[in-house]
């Protein structure tokens, strides 16, 4: 199956297929990893809203995508950055995102973000408006039943002065919360109005406050989930977890090595781009799971070019390959976002996932990929 593609100098070049669908395998959750999809959301594109108003979704087609991330065995992390959170998922779209997945999949292991993103960080005039805010959430979520992922705050890292307004908040955020949460360290390459968090710009810094926030209300903290795309700093504060507390990588371009781990430990995972690797997850867990370290390496080890593609600088419009993806293997007949996000990447961009999604096998019908890549390159005068 051959397509053709603008190459280097925007002439036509000729493209075959060469991978083979990966193999696909369940994830049993009695192993001793923890594994997270964040998922996306499929947008109603027939909808009357303008792409920066209220969300419309798709309600049948994204609760179908968690029914799939739940039949590979994989965890959902519910209303996170990947669900387009704060960048086209308002916080109304979110709970009620929440809600029908706790309906839909109630088997399924969710957690659900909880945040400040009501709270117009401009309209935030002291820590109370923050703690207000995130009471709001965590209420919310946990009357439906819902386990807690507690979110970075935009709000928080304008209104806060230093490490100490960081410790406060979170102690009262985490009272409020009925089991032990997943806290969020998101960094500023996500999104760039959370630099400075924890109080300062430096990492070292930012580490010790983190781990106070832990350390000091340990019995609410499950785990905290480190997105700063630098293994050696989610190593080192992997490290000095106390006991108990899980390491969950959020490292969307150092995942195999994470996950397997090393003689001082290992990271469970919350990665967003579990979402379009599903199939690839859960075959290497289940070959991990089984003892086979060098069958997980050979599994996502190719995957590592094509994520580290998708979350490229500027990182926070990652999302638009994840849906990409997703209409390319027929999860959703369009590729149309959630505040028009599908026009953030570049055309060389598309293509070139297009080819590393092939080569590691993460096409799982050749002729449905090609067919739809030949539309969006017609789009673009091809």
């Amino acid at each position: 199956m051959d397509i053709q593609f603008p190459g280097p100098d925007g002439r036509l070049q000729a493209y075959s297929l060469s991978g083979t669908p990966i193999e696909t395998r369940s994830f049993s959750r009695s192993f001793n990893r923890v594994v997270f999809s964040a998922a996306h959301v499929t947008s109603d594109p027939l909808t009357a809203n303008d792409p920066s108003g209220a969300a419309a979704i798709d309600w049948d087609t994204t609760m179908a995508f968690r029914r799939h991330l739940h039949g590979l065995g994989l965890g959902i992390a519910e209303a996170m950055d990947t669900a387009q959170r704060g960048m086209g998922l308002d916080w109304k779209g979110a709970l009620e995102l929440i809600r029908r997945t706790k309906a839909e999949v109630p088997d399924a292991l969710v957690f659900n973000g909880a945040g400040t993103d009501h709270l117009n960080p401009n309209d935030a005039r002291t820590l109370d408006d923050v703690r207000c805010a995130y009471g709001e959430q965590i209420g919310a979520i946990q009357a439906v039943g819902g386990r807690i992922i507690l979110m970075a705050s935009r709000a928080l890292a304008r209104v806060a002065k230093g490490p100490e307004d960081y410790l406060a908040v979170y102690r009262d955020a985490l009272a409020e919360c009925d089991k032990p949460v997943v806290l969020h360290w998101l960094g500023d390459m996500f999104d760039p109005a959370l630099a400075g968090y924890w109080g300062s710009d430096r990492f070292e810094e930012q580490l010790e406050t983190c781990l106070s926030v832990i350390r000091d209300n340990v019995a609410k903290v499950d785990g905290i989930k480190i997105s700063l795309l630098d293994k050696d700093k989610e190593i080192l504060l992997r490290r000095r977890l106390p006991d108990g507390v899980k390491m969950y990588t959020g490292d969307d371009f150092n995942y195999p090595e994470l996950i397997e781990g090393d003689s001082e430990g290992y990271s469970h995972a919350l990665l967003g781009i579990f979402d379009p690797l599903a199939p690839a997850a859960a075959y290497a867990m289940a070959q991990l799971a089984a003892g086979d370290k060098a069958g997980f390496r050979r599994t996502l080890d190719p995957t590592v070019p094509l994520a580290r593609l998708i979350f490229r600088a500027p990182t926070q419009y990652y999302k638009t390959g994840v849906v990409f993806l997703a209409w390319l293997n027929g999860f959703q007949n369009h590729f149309i976002m959630l505040n028009g996000a599908q026009a953030m990447r570049p055309l060389p961009y598309f293509t070139e996932v297009f080819r590393l999604a092939d080569q590691c096998g993460l096409l799982r019908d050749g002729d449905l990929a090609i067919r739809r890549m030949r539309q969006l390159l017609a789009l673009y005068g091809v």
